[in-house]
């Protein structure tokens, strides 16, 4: 069978629509008292269901109950309440057709402008490890129902399954009602959610009773042939350089996500079998994560990981907002943490060991996006836990990562041998000043590390064991150093200064001394290698040459 056809002739342009009625069932209650105030004053007639009603009531809004409406009251313990003709004929009625309109009429159901939907907490369910019929009362029923219904007829219907998206209907209520393209928005948004949340209940099914969908081993990734594997990435043939003539590509979906970079793009998660990185990691609370919170959480992971002793790297947009090494993740995390707070608002922080409670009282009070570590002490889950939002994610046994990195072009891949050396300071090179002391030599390891994590032309300044200034992805090194000195301000005099590639003049360079910058580590191999040494020689600064770069592109 297939859907009803109609005379594109018959459909009425609908753009704007002012919102008259809401119809609201949420789980998650973030800034539904806001919303409902909002609602109410501009006189709008709220519809919703069991908990939902309560607390609209209760803050003194007039509400009508769902079972007002259907004439049938909540029944086996709420499973059944909004699965009603007069809930989803005013969901799904096309106002477009007069014919639509009509029926309407004649069944006495008023339409719904709006539709206010998210889900029973199905993944914090099993996060917080619950089994068995716990875990299966969390499958929501009517809420997918009535968020598809509302995106199918989004020609005519706002769906909000995110609480971060209320604000835009406040806006909408002063300019008019919703437009086209909002609800066309939202209700790409709305199949995401609904997407992702079935996936994640297949997903239990699968690891938890071992029932896996026929035909769900694999799903094909447009531009790769998605076959059954051992390895995330198999190869054969390899050429002359030790790379494969062939590569083939395994990986199973495991989330549609909300959507990627930005809200029009769609996006998934992909697992690859028998690999053990941030795809793998389990989430134990918070919002569900997005594409970019996945790229900045792998990058943050990538940049504690460099590092031997307990460390945080905390991630903006891929880059670090600072970097720090301590005796305890607590320190390393208030000391990466100063090293830009302004940046580090809303930021991803990775740490290499476990999360102590000392370490969850340093982030709890700042706005964080994602922790990810190896553990959390109980303890620590508490305090973190306390952030209805804050996302955590727990690294799978095993944690490694890759030894390969591959990278999609226009019609194709690049393959690389992942960036894991580090030369050894007793291999580098002292070409200018006195030999760095313990405390400077330490300084300079940290941030050669330190450095490799941040985005090309790269300048990172360091003391202490932490980040102070960094400066990074511009087109020219010597507004990375103007970036670095700049954002350390004072602490630049004495720091020492990594830089990820070599100075292909002496001005960079300069900037740092003139900042008052006590050490140097970089590459070297430039054609005015000379020029560069003769002005550290000059100020009397340290300066070591490694002989290895660490682009990051």
């Amino acid at each position: 069978m297939a859907g009803p056809a109609h005379d594109p002739a018959l459909y009425r342009h609908r753009d704007a629509i002012p919102v008259r009625r809401a119809l609201i069932s949420v789980s998650d209650k973030t800034g539904l008292l806001e919303l409902a105030a909002q609602l109410a004053g501009a006189g709008v007639e709220m519809v919703s269901t069991g908990s939902t009603a309560a607390t609209i009531a209760a803050a003194g809004h007039p509400v009508t109950e769902v079972s007002q409406v259907t004439g049938f009251a909540e029944t086996l313990d709420g499973r059944v309440k909004t699965l009603h003709p007069s809930v989803h004929a005013g969901i799904l009625a096309d106002l477009r057709l007069e014919a639509h309109e009509a029926q309407l009429a004649d069944l006495e159901v008023s339409p719904f402008d709006l539709v206010i939907v998210n889900l029973y907490p199905f993944v914090e369910t099993v996060a917080s490890g619950a089994e068995g019929d716990a875990v299966v009362e969390q499958i929501d029923i009517g809420g997918p129902a009535m968020v598809r219904a509302a995106a199918k007829n989004h020609a005519n219907v706002a769906i909000i399954v995110d609480p971060a998206d209320y604000v835009m209907v406040t806006k909408a209520l002063t300019l008019g009602g919703t437009t086209l393209l909002q609800r066309q928005r939202f209700a790409a948004k709305a199949f995401a959610h609904t997407a992702a949340y079935d996936t994640a209940v297949a997903g239990w099914f699968a690891d938890t009773l071992g029932v896996r969908a026929r035909g769900a081993e694999t799903k094909p990734i447009s531009g790769l042939r998605a076959t059954p594997a051992p390895d995330a990435v198999s190869a054969s043939g390899p050429a002359a350089d030790g790379s494969p003539s062939t590569l083939q590509v395994s990986a199973r979906l495991q989330q549609v996500l909300r959507y990627g970079e930005n809200s029009h793009q769609h996006a998934a998660l992909y697992r690859a079998d028998g690999a053990h990185g941030i795809a793998q990691a389990t989430q134990l609370h918070g919002k569900e994560m997005s594409y970019n919170n996945y790229v900045d959480a792998d990058a943050a992971v990538r940049a504690a990981y460099d590092h031997e002793a307990p460390a945080v790297a905390i991630i903006k947009h891929a880059n670090p907002c600072g970097i720090a090494v301590g005796a305890s993740i607590a320190d390393a995390h208030a000391a990466a943490h100063a090293c830009d707070p302004v940046s580090a608002f809303g930021g991803v922080i990775a740490a290499n060991r476990v999360i102590t409670r000392a370490a969850a009282e340093s982030i709890a009070p700042i706005f964080t996006e994602v922790v990810v570590a190896p553990g959390f002490e109980p303890s620590a889950l508490e305090v973190l836990r306390e952030k209805k939002n804050i996302r955590l994610l727990q690294l799978p046994d095993g944690f490694a990562l890759g030894d390969v990195e591959l990278r999609q072009v226009s019609g194709g891949w690049l393959r690389q041998s992942a960036d894991r050396q580090f030369a050894a300071a007793t291999d580098w090179q002292l070409v200018s000043g006195s030999p760095a002391s313990a405390e400077q030599l330490a300084d300079l390891e940290f941030a050669w590390r330190a450095c490799r994590a941040v985005k090309s032309n790269a300048i990172l300044l360091a003391s202490g064991g932490a980040s102070v200034g960094v400066g990074m992805g511009q087109v020219n090194r010597v507004d990375s150093c103007h970036l670095a000195v700049s954002r350390a301000g004072d602490r630049a005099r004495g720091s020492v200064a990594a830089s990820d590639a070599f100075f292909p003049f002496a001005d960079g360079l300069q900037v740092l001394i003139d900042a008052g910058v006590s050490a140097v580590v970089q590459p070297g191999g430039s054609v005015r290698d000379e020029e560069v040494i003769a002005a550290a020689q000059a100020a009397g600064v340290t300066m070591y040459l490694t002989g290895e770069r660490h682009f990051f592109h």
